[in-house]
């Protein structure tokens, strides 16, 4: 599927991502928060790391959201603007703050992981159907939206249903489940977002958070509605359904810094494939590798291979692809194809 649009008109970019970033602050050293001595900043948000990604991998992108009119805001529309994207038209917000959060430096999936988010209240969360300019929103050729959004608030809840909902006009839609369950409470999460993800034409879906379904088949029975389906099945690889094809991609072997910002990642790469036209089988691979370059550094965002590297290794044969293995600095493009296809 490639998208369609109005790409000539002057405003129109390749993608608008919508949601919230924060300020993050990454662990010095390994430990619980609090032996932590100190912290270095970041940012990290899921639509803002997949705008981030694609800008830098060369594609015109626009971030929409709201930050306060405080010093972490100005952090993150100076960060996310410095990759190249357009951040015109993020909201400053006096009365509410930029939301921040802390981590610990081990696997997010370990008993002994830790985040402490301070959010409740943030500029974001503030958003509604009737914040954001609809022109802005919707002058992409694809707009990127999360499931997180969707818990933030009542009124951001009100922005996703408009902004999924199927109308004559609107760009392609791409929609990342990204279940938390700790942002949700009491609510029942996997059916508002189920209910989200059938409005939009392409979803991403970890096999993990798919609403207790153990196969990909499984998670397309229950959302047969968009176009395209893609179920991430963590290091195994991924899926991808589409019309009555289905594709499965295995993931390269990746020596894992930190396991933050890689879905992210894949949705950029597989987002990036999709805007040039890429076949299904080409999509994932390159969802795979921006996912390994975010895996191989330890914040929320890597640099990507540069496009002609990532292009080669995509045209991997079978047997090379699986050989492959991808570890700290491979993004380097000065780097061989042949010098990263080796047996561990």
């Amino acid at each position: 599927m490639t998208p369609t649009g109005p790409c000539n008109a002057p405003d129109v970019v390749d993608v608008v991502a919508l949601g919230e970033s924060m300020v993050t602050f990454l662990p010095s050293r390994p430990g619980r928060l609090a032996d932590v001595p100190s912290f270095t900043r970041g940012i990290g948000g899921a639509e803002s790391n997949v705008a981030c990604v694609l800008a830098a991998a060369g594609h015109s992108v626009r971030w929409v959201s709201r930050v306060g009119d405080d010093a972490f805001g100005d952090h993150l529309v100076e960060t996310i603007g410095g990759y190249g994207v357009d951040v015109a038209h993020v909201r400053r917000d006096p009365g509410r703050p930029t939301g921040l959060y802390f981590r610990t430096a081990g696997d997010r999936a370990g008993d002994a992981h830790e985040v402490a988010y301070y959010r409740t209240g943030s500029a974001a969360s503030a958003m509604s159907a009737t914040d954001p300019d609809p022109a802005a929103v919707r002058a992409g050729r694809v707009l990127h939206l999360s499931g997180i959004t969707a818990a933030l608030s009542g009124t951001c809840l009100d922005l996703m249903r408009d902004l999924t909902a199927r109308r004559p006009g609107r760009p392609l839609v791409s929609f990342d489940v990204n279940h938390r369950p700790g942002l949700w409470g009491g609510t029942d999460a996997p059916t508002v977002l189920r209910d989200l993800a059938r409005g939009a034409d392409l979803v991403f879906v970890g096999q993990d958070e798919a609403w207790g379904l153990h196969s990909a088949e499984s998670v397309r029975a229950a959302l047969p509605e968009p176009e395209v389906l893609v179920v991430k099945q963590g290091a195994a690889g991924a899926t991808v359904f589409e019309q009555r094809d289905v594709t499965f991609v295995p993931a390269p072997r990746v020596d894992v810094v930190a396991a933050v910002g890689a879905g992210d990642a894949f949705a950029a790469g597989f987002l990036s494939a999709t805007l040039r036209g890429r076949p299904a089988r080409e999509r994932l691979r390159h969802g795979h590798l921006m996912a390994a370059a975010a895996l191989t550094v330890p914040g929320d965002l890597a640099t990507p291979p540069a496009r002609e590297h990532a292009d080669r290794l995509v045209a991997l044969d079978d047997a090379a692809w699986g050989r492959l293995r991808l570890g700290p600095g491979w993004t380097d493009e000065t780097q061989r194809a042949d010098e990263e296809v080796r047996t561990s």
